[in-house]
């Protein structure tokens, strides 16, 4: 979070802004840290474990249901990114899966760093509820522990519609294996010499 602007006189702004921090299910420490500290809070992130993504999906879909919402095959509640789990829905999860995330208020300076495959609330385009006005930075990696988790959603995106906008392979992890092999060989081919000495 590079970024955070405040608009100053507001004070009726920073009540609601801690509000929702509060309804966010954030702990006291993330609180006193707004409040006490006095830290810019830029954004409100929920994160669930990879592992519940099935239960996740299955609740979305059930949710859908009763609101008389269709839920086609070729579309997914979670990548389409049409949900939002206010505190009711997030109850009602835990109650009806076991399912519990990790509410995380990112606040100015900080870096938050999402598991691979780790689902992620969804209320705006970039995944996030903002608080205040705010600039981030955001770096998409593949880490070697997490190259299978990362082919298994490339298959996943496979079968979205072809208009969805996850549908493209944005991971590109094939691209990302090859180039990391080829720079392992060209440093293991350049040190050769250094290496078959005793």
């Amino acid at each position: 979070m590079v970024y955070v602007g405040i608009p100053k006189g507001q004070a009726d702004q920073e009540e609601e802004v801690l509000k929702t921090i509060q309804d966010g299910d954030s702990d006291e420490l993330t609180i006193k840290r707004f409040t006490e500290s006095r830290e810019k809070p830029g954004a409100l992130w929920h994160i669930y474990a990879a592992k519940d993504t099935e239960k996740i999906r299955e609740f979305l879909k059930k949710v859908a249901e009763e609101q008389g919402q269709e839920n086609p095959v070729d579309h997914d509640p979670i990548h389409d990114q049409s949900w939002y789990l206010d505190r009711s829905l997030r109850k009602r999860l835990h109650q009806e899966y076991g399912v519990q995330g990790w509410a995380i208020v990112q606040f100015l300076g900080d870096v938050v760093f999402i598991p691979a495959g780790a689902p992620h609330q969804a209320r705006t385009r970039d995944a996030v509820h903002n608080l205040y006005s705010c600039i981030k930075v955001a770096e998409d990696f593949v880490s070697p522990e997490h190259v299978k988790h990362c082919f298994w959603l490339t298959q996943e995106f496979r079968y979205l519609s072809h208009t969805h906008t996850n549908h493209e392979d944005k991971l590109q992890v094939k691209n990302v294996i090859y180039h990391a092999v080829k720079d392992a060989v060209g440093i293991l081919r350049a040190n050769e010499s250094s290496l078959s000495r005793p």
